[in-house]
């Protein structure tokens, strides 16, 4: 059960400083390699069509071609029912700091491989101002 951390990753100095601290110091499993070569940027300057903590995207699975709207977020507020997706879980591990166009590559528990292109970025928090959520 883990995230492919392939290509461009891009995140806010908050999102890894809070991350690190998620771990205890130590990146969490399925986050670690984004741990070890994130591109950081203060908030203020990250691009609106980074997936960043608590961005708002919609994705569109490469094999069903079915659209979810899905919000990263923390452990504490996942709801997957509705679309919160905590950073933790394969999914969210691997949309972290990609951009929008960008492919997110992850497995499931069950070790089936999924992939699902961002499409949009329907809500940023950096992008409307929030440099501290």
């Amino acid at each position: 059960m883990h995230a492919e951390i392939d290509g461009e990753r891009t995140l806010t100095e908050l999102d890894f400083a809070r991350l690190n601290k998620l771990g205890g110091g130590h990146w969490p499993v399925g986050l670690a390699t984004v741990g070890q070569f994130p591109d950081l940027v203060a908030s203020a300057e990250i691009a609106p069509d980074v997936v960043t903590m608590y961005s708002q995207v919609e994705i569109v699975d490469l094999a069903s071609h079915y659209r979810h709207k899905l919000t990263l977020c923390y452990p504490r507020d996942a709801e997957p029912g509705i679309g919160f997706i905590s950073v933790l879980s394969p999914v969210g591990a691997s949309l972290l700091g990609l951009r929008v166009g960008a492919v997110a590559r992850w497995q499931t528990p069950h070790g089936d491989a999924c992939a699902a292109e961002v499409v949009a970025m329907l809500f940023q928090p950096e992008a409307s101002g929030d440099y501290v959520t």
